[in-house]
């Protein structure tokens, strides 16, 4: 008699087949991690290609950011160690970007702090992607940066930004314990404004925060009504200074339960594994043998990160090809 992984994993391999909620959650409460990752990991191989990309960040403005999410090391209303740094220039942006081309990331964002960039700083960060646009040929670019209009989506599509990024970070139920200064349904609305104008999206989540199994659950299948092309799922690092400097960390079979759960959920989606992947040990190897298939690579903000050449090569290893196209 079959197993409920062993009969999901068929059915969604044979059939398409959608697994419900309470499939999502019996499947991570089952008794037998190595066989929930096994299954995880033979859904992803026959779901999607083995290619796999690796994505890097520019920490374009960092610090003083006025909303209060209670990870993040860049708020003013945390006493942290991070330091306040101006928007980027554009001739900086593009040696960046250039160096991360020699370094064979071809997808890279630009990532900026505070609720949403307007006025001259969005004008600023437009003419960054022109440039990069113009000089960085075979790079795509994706924008991280924050709240903002469906016309400022025009604007860096038109600009040959490719991808949005915005994070959900958690469950609708679970975000006001996270961050009151902005709502859930202010990022979704960011999420549906980037798709309206033609933009690729990057959203995920945010685990250890607090949330439950359920509130995980939930997430996955918020993203999957949203259908991104690329969901990072990070794993919370405590930093000193915030209200979650304390956290008890996620031991390691959890997290890899949370990435096999999120495969069964999300079938042939690109799962990147981003913030927290050394928490894992051996660069987070074991993720991409339970269902992950993409990594941001480099530091992470706020968070020292590891090489570009060393996850390329690990990748590799594994089996993976290298590309720009997922």
């Amino acid at each position: 008699m079959k197993n409920i992984v062993q009969e999901v994993k068929e059915k969604i391999i044979d059939y398409d087949y959608k697994i419900n909620f309470e499939e999502a959650l019996s499947l991570y409460s089952f008794s037998d991690a190595d066989q929930l990752f096994s299954a995880a990991n033979e859904i992803r191989k026959t779901k999607c290609s083995g290619k796999t990309s690796v994505c890097s960040v520019i920490n374009a403005k960092q610090g003083m950011c006025g909303e209060d999410c209670i990870y993040c090391a860049q708020s003013c209303r945390w006493k942290t160690s991070c330091k306040v740094t101006p928007l980027i220039a554009a001739d900086e942006a593009v040696e960046k970007c250039k160096l991360a081309l020699q370094c064979g990331v071809h997808r890279l964002s630009l990532v900026t702090a505070g609720r949403g960039l307007c006025g001259k700083d969005f004008l600023q960060i437009l003419e960054c992607f022109k440039e990069i646009s113009k000089r960085c040929p075979g790079l795509k670019t994706c924008a991280s940066l924050g709240i903002i209009s469906y016309s400022q989506m025009l604007d860096l599509k038109a600009c040959g930004v490719v991808r949005y990024h915005h994070n959900l970070e958690t469950s609708r139920q679970f975000f006001p314990n996270v961050c009151k200064t902005h709502s859930w349904q202010e990022r979704m609305d960011t999420l549906l404004a980037a798709r309206k104008a033609g933009l690729e999206l990057c959203c995920g989540g945010i685990i250890g925060l607090g949330e439950s199994r359920e509130d995980r659950v939930s997430l996955a299948f918020d993203l999957l009504s949203l259908k991104p092309e690329s969901i990072p799922l990070n794993i919370l690092s405590p930093i000193k200074g915030t209200p979650l400097e304390n956290a008890k960390a996620l031991c390691k079979e959890e997290i890899l339960r949370t990435i096999a759960v999120f495969r069964f959920i999300l079938p042939d989606s690109t799962l990147r594994i981003a913030a927290g992947r050394k928490s894992l040990g051996e660069n987070g190897r074991d993720a991409f043998l339970c269902g992950a298939n993409a990594l941001i690579s480099g530091d992470l903000l706020t968070i020292p990160g590891s090489t570009n050449e060393d996850d390329i090569a690990m990748l590799r290893e594994l089996g993976f090809t290298p590309t720009y196209d997922v």
